[in-house]
């Protein structure tokens, strides 16, 4: 039987999910759990249709374990700050429908194969291909902001340290009303002084986390401690806090980057040409 068909079926589909996932992203700033979960079950069913007309259980087992493998370290940067839980989710959906690399003969599609899972060869060009993304996005708040309108000797002085690290906290932080604060906001620094506040924040035991402080005139602070923002919970907690007076009623945010559209481009080099790590290794490094 030949396999092209499903092979080819699993790659349109995963492609229209990381567009979707793009638009999201982009526009409300969150990858809906709906859309990455369908993503997952997708791939499960696929590949389990693979090993049964095959009679190959190599197929779903791929899956389990690309995906396994996948969540795990894209989990752990996650912790780190390098992106959000719903690009974890969306690059764990990648692994299950497409857990390694293949080749379409009919479409002319032979992409530079790699010795890990081709989802790792989705992060990897991610990553690379993300920086002119962050520039991009970078330059378009710095216009919204009239940030050099407003501060014209900072153009003089752009390569100071201090210029740089205005330029970062008014670009890609915000304040927000706390009623209006939404789950998964990365919130940035809050100083205060009750100890009451660290109790409540300490039982839910979430993404927020209180820190003490060096400051001379607060003793703790709290924030966001990975790039996956507040649950739910810490979202209701936040404004009942700030409805019954223990903290304000604004609260600084980070300006979350939309990294899907890098997964996006990234899962589509990997499909047309493969690792850019592979191919710059062949290429340039085994040459050497």
């Amino acid at each position: 039987m030949n396999f092209s068909v499903i092979f080819l079926l699993q790659i349109i589909v995963t492609i229209l999910f990381c567009i979707l996932a793009t638009i999201f992203d982009v526009k409300k700033g969150i990858v809906p759990d709906l859309l990455t979960g369908n993503l997952l079950i997708f791939g499960f069913i696929s590949n389990v249709l693979l090993a049964i007309f095959s009679s190959n259980i190599k197929y779903i087992l791929a899956s389990i374990i690309s995906v396994v493998i996948t969540y795990t370290i894209t989990y752990l940067m996650w912790q780190l700050n390098i992106w959000g839980g719903g690009d974890v989710k969306l690059f764990t959906g990648i692994a299950s429908v497409i857990p390694f690399g293949f080749n379409l003969e009919y479409l002319n599609i032979f992409p530079e194969l790699s010795i890990y899972p081709f989802s790792f060869s989705v992060v990897i060009n991610s990553v690379l291909v993300s920086f002119p993304f962050l520039v991009i996005f970078v330059i378009h708040l710095v216009v919204k902001n009239k940030v050099f309108r407003r501060n014209s000797d900072l153009l003089l002085n752009i390569f100071n340290f201090e210029s740089l690290k205005y330029l970062v906290d008014s670009t890609l932080n915000k304040w927000v009303s706390v009623k209006d604060i939404e789950d998964g906001a990365i919130v940035n620094e809050y100083y205060f002084n009750n100890e009451y506040i660290c109790e409540l924040i300490n039982e839910i035991d979430g993404n927020l986390k209180v820190y003490k402080s060096d400051d001379e005139y607060f003793r703790y602070y709290f924030k966001s401690q990975s790039a996956g923002g507040i649950t739910k919970e810490e979202m209701y907690l936040l404004k009942v806090m700030s409805a019954q007076g223990f903290i304000s009623d604004q609260l600084s945010v980070k300006i979350a980057f939309p990294f899907t559209p890098a997964i996006l481009l990234g899962l589509m080099i990997a499909i047309g040409y493969g690792d850019i790590m592979m191919i710059f290794t062949k290429n340039v490094i085994l040459v050497i």
